[in-house]
């Protein structure tokens, strides 16, 4: 069912708003509100819609001219048409309310069948205003649609790159998922930006990519590693670097960022680049307590899972030196939520398909 058109008549004679009453309804499909007073007409369109106005000229307190410039300079009524009503010889007064915004006018005294051709036009521009406007709605609601797919696809490509790294290294898929999460609550509890905190959460995941690039034989050596082949380990964080740094993702530059500066240490004895405290990106330092305190509280083949108690005590002992303190005091400050993405990411790989989805 079509829906009535909104018709605002404004005029200070009685006579006037009853004869124009009666020639809106003859169109058909309208609603009719008049007013003899424009300063209450001007207040009722603060609650309503309306398809076209039609006003006189000569009123009291408001006359057409100041209305219509009232009219035009409130939200969503630009464009809306009007219909002003002047006499005969006011040549110079339908100027300016031209110049004020008015759409057309009729001269008194009114002829029906002149009044019914030129409201017609303007309620068929009004409803073409109201279907461009439509139009618009539902094309802009189409972009955020296809805008919010693309990411979403941009996320899972990069969880499922992510986990490429993982299926070379003893780590499970949830892994990577409780330490982004981590991130994300480091990053949020130090007051970084919506945006920043966004980035972090779909970044994270990235920062071991570079182990595609490093030899079984070093990569999966359950036991320690000699110092030529920890140089060689080392490497992957440069190789994840080059991987990602010349892309045009904003996820993908944050995760070479990342990638490349997260074994550095706050005190400079990092790898590979031995760079010190702020020197080191905020989102590598970030992933540095995030990652470092999953893969101890986490089970391996080549070592047991760390208790809570124990981990936490390690990762305080190295605030200052190898991490961040701010990172590690609003880590350990949020410590309920610290457990709670333990408990919602476990390490069971039936999960997995679910956990993507909270990457959107």
């Amino acid at each position: 069912m079509s829906r009535s058109r909104q018709v605002l008549i404004v005029d200070d004679a009685p006579v006037n708003l009853a004869l124009f009453e009666a020639l809106v309804k003859r169109l058909g499909g309208c609603e009719v509100s008049s007013f003899g007073d424009a300063v209450q007409a001007l207040s009722w369109l603060n609650a309503h819609d309306v398809d076209l106005i039609i006003v006189d000229y000569m009123m009291p307190l408001l006359n057409g001219l100041d209305f219509i410039q009232s009219v035009r300079s409130k939200p969503g009524l630009e464009t809306v048409p009007i219909l002003m009503v002047t006499a005969n010889d006011q040549k110079e007064v339908r100027y300016r309310a031209l110049r004020a915004g008015a759409s057309d006018f009729l001269t008194k005294p009114v002829d029906r069948a002149e009044f019914e051709a030129r409201a017609s036009n303007l309620l068929s521009l009004g409803d073409a205003r109201r279907q461009l406007a439509d139009r618009a709605t539902w094309l802009a609601e189409e972009v955020r649609k296809a805008t919010a797919q693309a990411v979403q696809r941009e996320h899972e490509t990069v969880i499922r790159l992510s986990r490429a790294a993982e299926y070379r290294d003893p780590e499970t898929g949830a892994h990577i998922l409780r330490m982004a999460h981590y991130s994300h609550l480091i990053a949020r509890a130090l007051g970084l930006s919506q945006a920043q905190q966004d980035l972090i959460l779909v970044a994270a995941p990235l920062h071991d990519i570079g182990k595609v690039g490093v030899a079984d034989a070093i990569l999966l050596k359950p036991g320690r590693l000699t110092p030529d082949e920890f140089e060689v380990m080392k490497q992957h964080t440069v190789y994840g670097y080059e991987i990602l740094r010349d892309s045009t993702s904003e996820i993908l530059q944050a995760g070479a960022s990342i990638a490349l500066g997260h074994h550095e240490k706050f005190d400079g004895n990092g790898y590979p680049n031995r760079l010190r405290g702020e020197e080191i990106p905020i989102f590598s330092r970030i992933v540095a307590v995030a990652d470092v305190f999953d893969a101890l509280t986490s089970a391996r083949p080549y070592k047991p899972a760390w208790t809570l108690e124990d981990a936490s005590q390690w990762i305080r002992s190295q605030s200052g030196s190898h991490f961040d303190p701010a990172c590690v005091a609003v880590f350990f400050e949020h410590w309920d939520e610290v457990l709670g993405i333990r408990e919602r990411f476990g390490d069971s790989e039936d999960d997995w398909p679910s956990m993507i989805s909270d990457f959107a």
